[in-house]
């Protein structure tokens, strides 16, 4: 089915600009022209600088750090584009950092997730394009359409072409929560599968008690949705190695990398750690790590989504 709709145009936000300009590469477009001042009492200001009357409209904006000033901003953009009689609006949103907060886990707190999703809404935002949520019921916080992309075609072919007979390791499941998403690597590698069985000892302690696989002399491939301390990465990698495992690579979507993430990653006894390019990964941590950070782009597959989606056709046949 091939819809006709007005000009596609993309804009980005100033979280992630660099794979927004990637994102046009690939679609053989400009990146739209837009313009964000902050005054000195911390307010935004969004303005076009190009006309988007009965555009098509995506804005890319990960939720990054300062994710209040990127969440702000992309809700200024949106509301600026209705404004500005846009055909269609639709927030591209990489990395969506509240989608942590899916539910009440404690008394008196915001189910933040389902609060933002309400925000994008309000603004006007006709449809979400996102990938990798924490946990899928985010989705359904949601009463406009929602495209969720998966990077495990990146991630797969990634192993593929870089380790040395990827299909002999063994995928790594670092909670139960996340073996999903690694049976999917599996399957596209064709290798084994494993998870790491965890006990919550307090709110904030977590001991790995179990390894239910065979990992023992094998190449390990961990695999998760995002790093952010590298708390739980250096869990998984040092007890990968106890039960016997001859290299570790991690690989996941969003590489966040906060705090003393990357001091953690310098000093792991993994072979290499890789994540998208969701989120901007300054060079600085690049060469802070050691050489083990890797960054995959992501910008072909969210390109190839938003054609499909202006043009009317299956996003989910991307996966196929």
């Amino acid at each position: 089915m091939n819809i006709n709709r007005g000009p596609l145009l993309v804009f980005s936000g100033q979280s992630n600009r660099p794979l927004a300009e990637e994102i046009c590469q690939h679609l053989g477009i400009s990146l739209g022209k837009s313009e964000t001042i902050k005054f000195t009492n911390d307010n935004l200001i969004v303005q076009y600088e190009e006309s988007l009357r009965e555009g098509d409209v995506f804005i890319v904006q990960s939720f990054s750090t300062p994710v209040s000033d990127a969440i702000m901003e992309l809700l200024l953009m949106i509301d600026a584009a209705k404004s500005a009689s846009a055909g269609r609006v639709t927030a591209v949103i990489p990395y969506y950092s509240y989608a942590r907060s899916d539910k009440k886990d404690a008394p008196r707190i915001s189910i933040a997730g389902r609060l933002v999703a309400d925000l994008l809404q309000s603004a006007g935002a006709d449809r979400v394009l996102t990938m990798t949520l924490h946990s899928p019921q985010v989705h359904g916080f949601f009463k406009v359409p929602v495209d969720h992309l998966s990077s495990d075609l990146v991630i797969a072919n990634h192993l593929r072409t870089t380790v040395p007979d990827a299909e002999e390791g063994v995928v790594l499941a670092p909670d139960s929560g996340s073996i999903k998403r690694a049976s999917s690597i599996a399957r596209r590698l064709n290798c084994g599968l494993a998870f790491i069985d965890k006990q919550r000892l307090t709110d904030t302690q977590v001991e790995s008690r179990a390894l239910i696989g065979d990992v023992k002399g094998k190449k390990v491939y961990i695999i998760d949705d995002e790093i952010s301390t590298a708390g739980s990465l250096v869990e998984a990698v040092n007890f990968a190695k106890r039960m016997g495992a001859e290299e570790v690579y991690v690989a996941v979507t969003h590489g966040v990398y906060t705090g003393p993430a990357i001091e953690r990653i310098a000093a792991l006894d993994a072979v290499q750690v890789a994540s998208s390019n969701t989120v901007l990964v300054p060079q600085s941590k690049i060469d802070g790590s050691g050489g083990k950070l890797h960054v995959l782009s992501v910008a072909e597959l969210f390109a190839n989504a938003i054609s499909n989606i202006h043009t009317g056709e299956s996003v989910s046949t991307l996966f196929e």
